[in-house]
């Protein structure tokens, strides 16, 4: 099974960041994951385009960035000039989410769309095709730490049947609470991207641990 491990940058020592980066590159994670939040529609604030510049510099993989920002298609350029490879939005933050898919694409970069906790998969059944990411929200968004939802396995099935039935070759990232406990199941139930941050950087052996993720 082919899937990719993006380590959350929030969870990082910001105090050594570019110490975090070069353990990154030099493991056998696949994406940078960067959350960039807004203190608006969540209750944090966090990562700018200058720190997501910064982390370009060093990094040698994909930045995954994450927008849990308020009108989002406001800033696609700058996050693409910034260094974002894939950029993902929330659907319940974009009120044109088919213009700003197609914008975030016009700057050659993947697009993604979040869903929250309590949103349904099947709010994406009519933008779908154009999506090459979806981001499922197996915690509420804002901070890291968080207990997992279990509801969550239901909703990656769900959303793997939806891809499937349209021949969709799609992308199901989960961010929030994956462990070395659940990961598998999530794999098993059709996600192929997963977000590890306390995972991973809370870890007495961050590589170690990304590599377990990565099932060696």
């Amino acid at each position: 099974m082919s899937y990719k491990i993006a380590p959350s940058i929030l969870s990082a020592d910001f105090a050594n960041l570019q110490r975090d980066v070069e353990m990154i590159n030099n493991s056998e994670a696949d994406w940078f994951h960067v959350d960039v939040m807004d203190g608006v529609f969540v209750p944090n604030i966090s990562l700018g385009l200058p720190v997501i510049s910064a982390i370009k510099r060093h990094a040698t993989k994909p930045l995954d960035v994450h927008l849990m920002i308020v009108q989002p298609e406001r800033y696609i350029a700058d996050f693409k000039k910034a260094g974002a490879d894939i950029l993902t939005v929330h659907l319940e933050a974009s009120t044109h989410l088919h213009r700003t898919i197609g914008a975030i694409k016009e700057n050659n970069m993947l697009a993604g769309v979040a869903l929250n906790p309590h949103s349904s998969v099947q709010l994406l059944k009519d933008s779908i095709m154009d999506i090459d990411m979806v981001l499922i929200m197996s915690v509420n968004p804002g901070f890291g730490g968080q207990k997992f939802i279990e509801n969550t396995y239901n909703k990656v099935k769900e959303l793997r049947q939806m891809a499937n039935e349209r021949g969709k070759d799609l992308l199901i990232e989960i961010d929030g609470g994956v462990t070395l406990d659940n990961y598998k199941i999530l794999l098993e139930a059709g996600a192929n991207v997963l977000v590890a941050g306390n995972t991973v950087f809370a870890s007495s052996n961050p590589t170690g641990t990304i590599a377990k993720l990565k099932g060696n």
